[in-house]
């Protein structure tokens, strides 16, 4: 019997979502192509296209899949730089100051953590300048105490893909 991470239950906000071994079949099939037909995912899990089809619809109308998207190799398009940026925010400021950096462009996530600092940053960017520029602007936000940012050397795995 094979293992699957995901059989069971996943929870999203308040609400348990039931994934069984079909469920993270088609799953893994959208992740590994969003584009694949639903005809050649019930081919590759075994199960009618119907069945795809209505699987997609509920884990769809449940939350779990938001939407279809591609993956772009950033370094291809001019984002040489990669920084992981530590704040640390005024008390009761979080959730504000996270939602105003989230609308950044450059940033490609925002989480809060566990630590020394309040929230990490992941950002690219296309050269020093860029970098400088939103560096400033992070600490001119009222809230903003502190700051520490890490520029990435090199980059090992950086997926989302996580079946």
């Amino acid at each position: 019997m094979k293992n699957f991470n995901l059989v069971g239950r996943l929870y999203r906000n308040d609400l348990k979502l039931d994934l069984n071994e079909t469920d993270e079949k088609i799953l893994k099939n959208l992740l590994d192509d969003a584009r694949r037909s639903s005809r050649q995912i019930a081919k590759n899990v075994g199960v009618s296209v119907g069945t795809v089809l209505s699987r997609i619809k509920k884990m769809e109308d449940e939350g779990l899949i938001k939407g279809y998207t591609i993956t772009l190799d950033h370094e291809k398009i001019g984002y040489q730089l990669t920084i992981v940026t530590e704040i640390t925010v005024s008390k009761g400021r979080l959730l504000e100051m996270e939602q105003e950096i989230a609308k950044m462009p450059s940033v490609c996530g925002v989480y809060d953590v566990t630590g020394s600092t309040d929230a990490i940053i992941i950002a690219k960017f296309k050269n020093r300048e860029e970098l400088g520029t939103f560096t400033k602007r992070l600490l001119a936000l009222p809230y903003i105490e502190r700051t520490n940012t890490h520029i990435v050397l090199s980059t090992i795995k950086e997926t989302l893909k996580l079946l």
